[in-house]
């Protein structure tokens, strides 16, 4: 009998790939460590920022790292859906359909300007987004494991853009800005990037059994009641928000929930603090709010909203530690 490779250790895996990431995008330290913890937890990360920022980079960067299959689809109006999933082909030779996968069966999947696609070519990522499959033509088509997709869209310009639904929008785990870097940082990636870039001489520093290893680790994370009521309540004030139309709803409660799971695990942790919720409610919840017509008027942002609520809403005492933790916490 084969046996498999131990998993390794939250600090050796965590540091393993941020550093490799850190190969190509200069001080992106944190939204690094936030998507890392948003792909552990299961879920998909939405990039939202100007064009030129290393949202592509980022994506690819990941998928390299962890060792999974890496294909970017560029979303266009004319983009349909079967050009994402795949479509069924009749063979003469055999006198049957035959099913060519799209490009969608892949480890990481870029969705890149995913909001200049009609919104009938959005829809067709709901299904493998949800549960992980593509049904064509009545038959279902399981795709591979660990499965992600990463979006990105330009948050400025709007001309020829397809405002992504909310239940759309409700299937990213994370909404995350890659930003711009410091006048330093810009300096040095200059630098770096003169000769050859480096993303052509990344390798993998995990492999997927690996990812699939830690995503089980991360479920296993323990969340206290006390930390499940403060994100059932989180998310219940988002939706009584005067300005909110429509606030998180129980999809968002889970993803606070995984995702402060996957940051306890990346710091060496057993145990959910207050801390692991907070630091992601801005990214979990911002894009699932819908905001009425007086707050759209105001200009008023949904992360504000968010933090308002966290400024309000009482804050739970630090749960006691419960089980074994790593040794070593992981910087962020």
């Amino acid at each position: 009998m084969t046996q498999t490779a131990p998993l390794p250790s939250t600090p050796e895996f965590a540091r393993a790939v941020l550093r490799s990431v850190a190969q190509v995008l200069v001080g992106k330290e944190d939204v690094t460590h936030l998507a890392l913890a948003g792909i552990l937890a299961g879920g998909h990360v939405l990039l939202e920022d100007a064009p030129g920022t290393g949202k592509t980079m980022l994506a690819r960067a990941l998928a390299v790292s962890l060792g999974l299959g890496f294909r970017r689809v560029q979303f266009t109006p004319d983009l349909l859906p079967s050009d994402v999933t795949g479509v069924s082909v009749f063979r003469p030779a055999t006198g049957e359909f035959e099913f060519v996968p799209g490009p969608i069966f892949t480890g990481v999947l870029l969705a890149d300007e995913i909001n200049r696609a009609t919104p009938k070519t959005q829809a067709a990522l709901l299904e493998a987004m949800g549960e992980g499959q593509v049904t064509e033509s009545g038959v279902t088509h399981l795709l591979p494991r660990p499965f992600v997709v990463i979006a990105t869209q330009n948050p400025v310009e709007h001309e020829g853009t397809y405002r992504l639904p909310e239940a759309q929008l409700d299937r990213f785990l994370l909404r995350l800005s890659v930003g711009y870097p410091s006048v330093e940082e810009e300096v040095q990636m200059l630098a770096r990037l003169q000769g050859e870039h480096p993303i052509t001489s990344l390798r993998a520093v995990v492999t997927p059994a690996d990812l699939l290893a830690a995503q089980s680790a991360v479920r296993s994370v323990f969340v206290s009641g006390a930390v499940q009521d403060y994100i059932a309540r989180l998310s219940r004030a988002t939706r009584a928000h005067a300005s909110v139309a429509l606030g998180g709803g129980p999809r968002a409660s889970l993803g606070l929930q995984g995702s402060a799971q996957a940051l306890a695990w990346l710091s060496g942790r057993a145990f959910v603090t207050p801390d692991d919720v907070q630091r992601v409610a801005v990214a979990v919840l911002s894009h699932r709010l819908s905001l009425n017509i007086e707050a759209r008027l105001q200009g008023q942002p949904a992360e504000a909203i968010v933090q308002e609520v966290l400024r309000q809403e009482p804050v739970p005492a630090e749960p006691a530690p419960t089980g074994g933790a790593p040794s070593e916490p992981v910087p962020a």
